[in-house]
């Protein structure tokens, strides 16, 4: 399967003046929040969802009161995380109790439990990579819980948001927005010597800058020949991250732009102080791509499930 074309990799990875990766993990998001919930659902492994080809464990929320055709979140954990971290950290399974959805919490295989973002199989669509396990995650929960296939959406943290980028880039088809807690554009941490869950520092420290087009042809290349709806993507990012640098908020912005046909520099709409002091809201279509850049805040911005849920429209 077509990936990278030679002369897309090389407009890009020129510029980021990268020696080879190594691995290393990414700091746990300051103060996680335990979010209180119902006590009688709780969360389960599910061993057999199908073909695991990278070995990723599959952990799922089923609330006590589920809708009918129920959507589904799959809510991606950042590096030092678990499953069960970022079910205790995050507020998806409390709003699950309230609305009725179903939360997939997929689990990195590998020590550090950094994801896969970074090798060609994680890359491409089908190409038998993380990206690959947790699309069939999501395949098994609308069989087996008869889900509503338009309202199904990723989300994630740090190392998940840069997963979260990376499944709206290779499984476009299967979700309806996508939502990025300080992340990197997909295809940044690319690895050239072929490392699963490389470390690339020059991405990491924003020095990896391409123009809109080049980052758009990165996520084409990830599902060649696909031509149908994309998922609309909600970007944030704090200005004192330094796990992942701020560029990785422009650059973001700039492959979705890309993707979408957007001018990057002429946002829709722009709202000072939203959602709340010191954030600035950015917004492209209608919503199809939302930037919101947080004034002062580091690695990585706390989630905000509850406009999570109006972006999601749930």
């Amino acid at each position: 399967m077509k990936f990278l074309s030679l002369a897309t990799a090389t407009a890009l990875l020129a510029s980021l003046i990268t020696a080879h990766p190594v691995f290393d993990e990414l700091t746990t998001p300051s103060s996680p929040i335990d979010y209180k919930r119902a006590p009688a659902a709780s969360l389960r492994q599910v061993s057999d969802f199908g073909s695991n080809p990278s070995k990723v464990k599959m952990y799922i929320y089923v609330p006590d009161k589920l809708a009918s055709s129920p959507p589904i979140i799959v809510a991606i954990h950042y590096c030092t995380g678990t499953a069960q971290a970022y079910y205790n950290g995050s507020p998806y399974a409390r709003l699950a109790d309230q609305k009725g959805f179903i939360v997939i919490y997929p689990e990195s295989p590998y020590s550090g439990t950094c994801w896969d973002v970074s090798s060609r199989a994680t890359l491409t669509h089908n190409g038998g990579g993380n990206s690959n396990s947790i699309a069939n995650m999501v395949d098994y929960t609308l069989r087996t819980y008869k889900g509503d296939p338009t309202k199904v959406f990723v989300t994630g943290s740090s190392s998940g948001a840069m997963m979260t980028n990376v499944m709206a880039a290779t499984y476009p088809a299967l979700f309806a927005a996508g939502i990025v807690y300080s992340g990197t554009p997909a295809g940044c941490f690319y690895s050239q010597s072929g490392g699963t869950a490389a470390w690339n520092s020059s991405c990491a420290n924003g020095q990896a800058r391409g123009t809109p087009q080049v980052w758009a042809k990165m996520v084409h290349d990830m599902y060649p020949g696909y031509e149908g709806e994309r998922p609309k993507m909600q970007i944030y990012h704090g200005s004192s991250d330094s796990t992942l640098n701020a560029n990785n908020y422009n650059e973001t912005i700039k492959q979705w732009a890309g993707v979408f046909g957007f001018d990057y520099q002429k946002p829709d709409s722009t709202a000072q102080n939203t959602p709340q002091s010191g954030y600035t809201t950015y917004t492209w279509g209608e919503g199809k791509l939302v930037g919101v850049y947080a004034r002062g805040v580091g690695h990585s911005v706390p989630m905000r499930g509850s406009d999570d849920m109006k972006y999601f429209g749930l």
